[in-house]
């Protein structure tokens, strides 16, 4: 059995660091890369996409919606068209960074409200399923399964990977509790691991109402800027490792 293990990544921002990129890049094997808009900067793309690629990990673009302040998790009034052209222009970004450093992007997941809003509204899902398409066919599509995001890359022919979290609790259609609501940020890590290990293994997921209901992992997410980030990767690692489960770039084994 294979799975992935993504974070993240590059969401520092001219002279303010956020997130331990150092430390959590080499022990994930996909690295979700922000392109500017939510977070990041060309700089922090190239220091990000550098270090990534010379940990042999999948590289990732995350576009966001252009809210610096909100971190990308405000929820905005954008037209299918203009979100379109939001994921061109960030992917494309990111994608000569790639190139320029002697690799290629594997794969494309959208961030915070941008991906929330796809996920139950098929239009938004359409237009960024397009947009990864139009820029590279052969990019990957992460995102929550049995979402509308899965069921346009589907329908185009993108290539998906059913997405879970590790540091976020569950609502019964399956979707992640808000971050406004309480219980939505999992801070304990055992508890982190056990819906990690309930996931990947017996794909299946206890929602915070304290319903179980089934779930496909082919990727797990850790947020690289939570304050336990360094500490969940490491045991979600060495749990997974003892269930005999092998950590291998999406890329890898989704083809």
């Amino acid at each position: 059995m294979k799975v992935d293990l993504n974070s993240d990544l590059g969401e520092s921002f001219g002279a303010y660091t956020i997130g331990m990129d150092k430390e959590v890049i080499p022990l994930v094997t996909s690295a979700n890369i922000a392109c500017g808009f939510h977070a990041g900067d060309p700089a922090v793309m190239q220091k990000t996409i550098a270090l990534a690629h010379e940990n042999r990990i999948g590289l990732g673009a995350h576009p966001g919606y252009p809210d610096l302040v909100g971190f990308g998790r405000r929820t905005m009034a954008v037209s299918p068209k203009d979100v379109y052209a939001m994921v061109v222009y960030q992917v494309g970004a990111l994608a000569a960074f790639a190139k320029a450093a002697g690799g290629r992007l594997q794969h494309v997941k959208p961030h915070g409200a941008m991906y929330n809003m796809a996920a139950k509204d098929a239009a938004l899902a359409e237009a960024i399923a397009q947009a990864v398409y139009d820029v590279d066919k052969d990019l990957i599509l992460f995102a929550q399964p049995g979402t509308e995001s899965i069921k346009a890359a589907e329908k185009i022919g993108l290539l998906t990977a059913a997405e879970v979290f590790a540091d976020r609790s569950y609502q019964e259609d399956g979707t992640l509790t808000p971050r406004s609501k309480p219980g939505a940020m999992i801070t304990d890590e055992d508890a982190s691991i056990a819906q990690v290990l309930s996931m990947v293994l017996d794909h299946k997921v206890t929602c915070l109402s304290g319903k179980v209901i089934p779930i496909k992992a082919d990727s797990i997410c850790v947020h690289g800027d939570g304050p336990k980030a360094l500490l969940f990767v490491q045991k979600i690692r060495k749990a997974l490792a003892e269930k005999g489960v092998e950590i291998a770039p999406a890329g890898s084994f989704l083809r």
